[in-house]
C-alpha cells in the first residue's frame, strides 16, 4: 500500500479499478446488459429487499456507471456519486427527491437557460414556490431564508456571465436554517473547485463538458453524502424522471477523466492569455473571467478556484449586432453552443442558451442582449488569437487632413 495520497490524475484514473480483478484489461470492461442474474432466488430477494450489495438492472446501477461513479465521487471529495443521463437528469433528479409542494428553493440570479426553465417553470407548475436571490453578496439570503427553505441551488462561475458565489458563506447561512446547499459545478470541475469542501451537500455536472472534454457524449453526474446519493437514486432517478446514464457513455466519461488535469491545465492558461488579449482589444466594452484583475469577485476566485477556467464572457461596444458580425466573421473558432471541448465554441447567450428567459427577465437576472460566451479549447493559441483578431472591430483609421 502506498503511504501517502495519490494526485488528482493518479485518482482520475486508478482510482476504484485493478486491472488483475478483471482478466488483466488495462481499460474497464463495458458491461452493455439490462439486466443481471441472481445466484439463486434468495440472493435476488435480499437484493432487492437492500440488504445484499449488487445490481439488479441498469436502471438502478451497472458495474461501468459504478466505476465512473466511484471516481467522481473521490475527485469531488464526497462519500458517493451517481450517473445520470445528462446534466438536466442529474438537476430534475435531485429537485424530485429533495422538494415537495410548498417548499421553497432559493435560485441564484443567473442560471444555465434549461436549468432556469425547469426551475421557473417546472418547479413551481408543482407547488414549489421559486425565489430568486442575488448569492453574490451572502447577506441577501440571510434576508430571505425561512423555515420553508429546503434548497439552495447556484451556479459558480455561473453560466454564462461568470457570477461567482461565496460557497462556504451561503453553505453556512443555508446550514443554519436546515436547508440543503446543491451546486452546479460544470464550469469549475472538481480540479479547480470541490464544493463539498466548501460546505455544499450535493455537486451536480453537465459531464457532457470538460468531464468527457470531446463533444462526442451527453451525461450527468452528481455527489454527495452516502444517504442522500442513494435516495437520489431510487427516488428521484429510478422512478421519477428515470434519467439513467447508459454504461457505453459512462466508458466515455471514464475516458475523459483520464486526460482532465492535463486539458484543465490547457483551458485555463488558454483562457487566461486571451481574456487579457480581449481586455485590450479595440471595440471590447467588458471582459468578464476571473483571472483577470479587473474581475469585481477576484478574491472569492482566489479562495475557492485552484486556477480560473476555459470560459470568456465579453461585450462589444456595438452590442449584439457587433457580436453577430465578429461571430460570423470567425474562421478557426466555432460558432456552437456547449463548452469544455477540445475546439473552441462562441455562442450568443440571448439567442441560444438562454433564449428561454424573455428579454425582461435576462434583463433581470444579469444576462445582457450582447454579452458573447467563448470556450476556449485545446487549439494551438496563437491560431485561436489570430482568429480573434481579424473578427473583432478594428480601430477606424484616421485620413490625413
Amino acid at each position: 500500500m502506498r503511504n501517502r495520497p495519490d494526485s488528482f490524475a493518479t485518482r482520475a484514473i486508478h482510482h476504484g479499478y485493478d486491472p488483475m480483478e478483471n482478466e488483466g484489461a488495462l481499460t474497464p470492461p463495458l458491461h452493455l446488459t439490462s439486466t443481471f442474474a441472481f445466484e439463486t432466488a434468495e440472493a435476488g430477494g435480499e437484493m432487492f429487499a437492500g440488504e445484499r450489495a449488487g445490481h439488479i438492472y441498469s436502471r438502478i446501477s451497472n458495474p461501468t456507471c459504478e466505476l465512473l461513479e466511484k471516481r467522481i465521487a473521490v475527485l469531488e471529495g464526497a462519500e458517493a456519486g451517481l450517473a445520470l443521463a445528462s446534466g438536466m437528469g442529474a438537476i430534475s433528479a435531485t429537485m424530485w427527491t429533495l422538494l415537495a409542494p410548498g417548499d421553497e428553493i432559493i435560485l441564484d440570479k443567473t442560471l444555465y437557460g434549461c436549468t432556469f426553465s425547469f426551475m421557473q417553470h417546472g418547479l413551481a407548475k408543482f407547488g414549489v414556490i421559486v425565489t430568486h436571490v442575488d448569492l453574490t453578496t451572502p447577506e441577501n439570503l440571510a434576508a430571505v431564508i425561512s423555515d420553508k427553505t429546503k434548497v439552495v441551488y447556484f451556479e459558480t462561475p455561473a453560466n454564462p456571465n461568470m457570477r461567482l458565489v461565496n460557497i462556504e458563506a451561503v453553505s453556512a447561512i443555508a446550514h443554519a436554517h436546515d436547508a440543503y446547499v446543491v451546486v452546479d459545478n460544470t464550469y469549475a470541475t472538481p480540479y479547480l473547485t470541490q464544493p463539498i469542501s466548501h460546505g455544499a451537500d450535493i455537486v451536480v455536472h453537465s459531464a457532457t463538458k470538460y468531464l468527457g472534454g470531446h463533444g462526442d457524449v451527453i451525461a450527468g453526474l452528481l455527489v454527495g453524502s452516502t444517504e442522500l446519493v442513494s435516495e437520489i437514486r431510487l427516488s428521484g432517478m429510478k422512478d421519477m424522471t428515470g434519467a439513467v446514464m447508459a454504461p457505453f457513455n459512462a466508458m466515455l466519461i471514464l475516458r475523459g477523466l483520464k486526460t482532465l488535469e492535463l486539458r484543465m491545465d490547457r483551458h485555463c492558461a488558454s483562457a487566461g492569455t486571451i481574456a487579457t488579449l480581449l481586455e485590450q482589444s479595440y471595440g471590447v466594452q467588458k471582459v468578464w473571467y476571473p483571472g483577470l484583475d479587473s474581475f469585481e469577485q477576484r478574491g472569492v476566485a482566489k479562495r475557492q478556484m485552484a486556477q480560473f477556467g476555459g470560459m470568456i464572457a465579453f461585450e462589444l461596444g456595438g452590442g449584439i449586432d457587433a457580436g453577430r458580425s465578429m461571430m460570423n466573421k470567425l474562421q478557426l473558432i466555432t460558432r456552437a453552443v456547449s463548452l469544455g471541448d477540445a475546439e473552441t465554441l462562441v455562442q450568443h447567450p440571448a439567442s441560444m442558451t438562454h433564449s428561454t428567459y424573455t428579454p425582461e427577465e435576462r434583463a433581470l437576472h444579469g444576462i445582457s442582449e450582447g454579452l458573447v460566451r467563448l470556450s476556449i479549447g485545446l487549439e494551438g493559441i496563437d491560431d485561436v488569437i489570430f482568429d480573434l483578431e481579424q473578427a473583432l472591430p478594428k480601430r477606424p483609421v484616421r485620413s490625413a487632413a
